[in-house]
């Protein structure tokens, strides 16, 4: 082996421990502690008991509604931004937006509820306009419409971040030949620009999809931990103070991974599947 390859070896030695150490030892942990149970030892109990609550049901079905709904439109307003961004640059105002976008994208958690709660809350800047001009509010910042609301905020800087770069496989030649091959902005869209976008569209859309699946400060913030979706419940299964059972935490980690693993694998598909008749 040449000195070349040892270094480069040593050198993603560290990352490879890393890896290990926090990705494959815990997850290990998880799945192995799925299946055991308190004083029966090792079955499928666990999983049976969250099939059969309607409670774990639901913050299941929860967390899928607002992941699809939020990484939909996330996708869609983050796809037309980064349109029009592109279409901007290189001028000044174009990196000046992806700039503030950048920054932007970092502003979740805890901060975002609390600016939300600001705005939008029972005693928030526009609901107390509103109710000074004798109109009832009509947004909930703590239902699930409000929610949601704040889901797609979240959602749509980190598509643009991660959508921008693509719209640069798009040149001016593509659309230039469609008109003088008689095509207009329809076709253009349909039968080149989509088909050229598609794999960065479906691969945005998973990561968008995992990034509300997961997301745990900013529902809590919110709600105080009363809305049902799969993050809270099993924070509150790991440090609550009444329901404390980890293994069961486990079993609802492996199904939130389960669940990620299947949307993962059917975007690859239509991926696959897509580029083969495009190209």
């Amino acid at each position: 082996m040449s000195k070349e390859k040892i270094l480069a070896l040593l050198s993603i030695l560290p990352l490879c421990v890393l890896f290990v150490a926090f990705i494959i030892v815990p997850l290990a942990w998880i799945v192995f502690g799925s299946f055991y149970v308190e004083d029966e030892g090792y079955s499928f109990q666990n999983f049976t008991t969250l099939l059969e609550s309607k409670f774990y049901i639901q913050s299941i079905v929860n967390s899928l509604k607002i992941s699809l709904i939020s990484s939909i439109l996330g996708l869609f307003i983050g796809t037309m931004a980064s349109y029009s961004l592109f279409v901007l640059s290189p001028k000044k105002i174009s990196h000046f937006l992806l700039s503030l976008n950048t920054m932007i994208s970092n502003f979740s958690g805890v901060p975002l509820a609390f600016a939300f709660i600001i705005v939008l809350g029972s005693n928030g800047v526009l609901n107390i306009f509103l109710k000074s001009v004798e109109i009832e509010p009509f947004i909930s910042i703590y239902g699930e419409l409000g929610i949601n609301i704040v889901y797609v905020y979240f959602q749509i800087p980190l598509a643009i971040l991660l959508l921008f770069p693509a719209f640069k496989s798009l040149e001016n030649s593509h659309f230039e030949s469609c008109k003088m091959l008689g095509g207009g902005t329809s076709l253009y869209w349909l039968k080149i620009a989509l088909p050229l976008l598609a794999p960065a569209l479906l691969g945005v859309f998973v990561i968008l999809f995992a990034n509300a699946f997961g997301a745990y400060a900013t529902i809590y913030a919110l709600s105080s931990g009363n809305f049902n979706v799969l993050p809270v419940r099993i924070a509150s299964l790991i440090a609550g103070d009444i329901t404390l059972d980890p293994y069961l935490a486990s079993a609802l980690s492996v199904i939130l991974t389960l669940i990620m693993l299947l949307i993962t694998l059917i975007a690859n598909f239509i991926s696959k599947k897509y580029n083969f008749k495009a190209f």
